[in-house]
């Protein structure tokens, strides 16, 4: 009878700390980015400017920065790439801890979107969060109207880091119309069929709350696994992959790349020293948009 009391209480108590974790996880938090001192790295010759627009799909202003090269002659178009956030940070991460506004001298423009913690994706259980919709419609759309850009695929890349790397696959195998090229550095490719962990209870909760139940139809649209298995590589954007040695992540990067040598899709893969980190990624970025430079068509 101890015993059974005993483990009464215990489960009492993990019923708690479940439901101070829901309630905490309903919370309206400030954007991590707004919470951190603003450092943009900039470049000699390159502008940057913050904005903000109405996302018809999220029904709320939404922030983004742009680089952009200073003195753009009348009638230029640039092409346009993407930079997506990883999960816990912001639209500041890429110019406050990285180099990349250097790649803006040699005729791009940089869009760096905020996202929260959506992974760039509709979420299952949150209709007012599209963020997937969010990206491919309101904001290319804004920026296009915005800033001189050329259009078309070839003139489109979307890039990210981690939960933005895992954003940028899905979103250019989900729309090889709108981006001809697409690249993750250390992409978290297997968080929507991450199994229920009690030691990641909230991590977990937050993953079924935008894929959706396990194995149900939104996970399986959203899982870049389950993209690569059944679509054309015909047509698809050429895909870059990056990921440290000492990441976690290495083995679902391994498998993603072997996946798509099997179906044949246009893609290179890249494992190298370091760990889940902007020290790694900075160290990417070079070959990275060489690779995007040399496969933009």
């Amino acid at each position: 009878m101890k015993r059974l009391a005993h483990f009464g209480r215990r489960q009492q108590i993990v019923l708690l700390l479940c439901s101070a974790v829901l309630v905490c996880g309903g919370c309206t938090r400030t954007s991590p980015s707004e919470e951190k001192p603003d450092t943009p790295r900039l470049t000699s010759g390159v502008e940057m400017r913050d904005m903000s627009f109405r996302s018809a799909s999220l029904n709320r202003d939404m922030l983004y920065r742009v680089f952009l090269p200073l003195g753009i002659g009348a009638g230029r178009k640039l092409p346009v790439v993407y930079l997506l956030h990883g999960g816990g940070g912001g639209y500041r991460d890429w110019s406050n801890y990285s180099d990349v506004s250097r790649f803006c001298q040699r005729g791009l423009i940089l869009v760096m979107p905020e996202g929260n913690s959506s992974y760039y994706t509709n979420a299952s259980a949150r209709a007012q969060d599209r963020y997937e919709d969010y990206i491919v419609n309101d904001l290319i759309s804004e920026v296009e109207s915005k800033f001189p850009t050329a259009t078309g695929r070839g003139n489109r890349a979307i890039m990210g880091v981690s939960m933005g790397g895992f954003g940028a696959i899905k979103i250019g195998l989900r729309y090889p119309q709108l981006f001809g090229f697409a690249g993750g550095l250390s992409p978290a490719l297997d968080v929507p069929s991450r199994p229920f962990s009690i030691k990641r209870f909230q991590q977990w909760r937050q993953h079924r709350s935008i894929f959706g139940p396990w194995q149900g139809q939104t996970q399986r649209e959203n899982d870049p696994f389950e993209l690569a298995r059944k679509l054309d590589a015909r047509g698809m954007p050429y895909l870059f992959l990056s990921c440290g040695e000492q990441e976690g992540l290495l083995p679902a990067n391994k498998s993603f790349a072997a996946l798509l040598d099997q179906r044949h899709f246009a893609h290179e893969f890249h494992a190298g020293p370091g760990g889940h980190d902007w020290n790694q990624w900075n160290g990417r970025l070079g070959v990275l948009f060489e690779g995007f430079f040399a496969h933009r068509g």
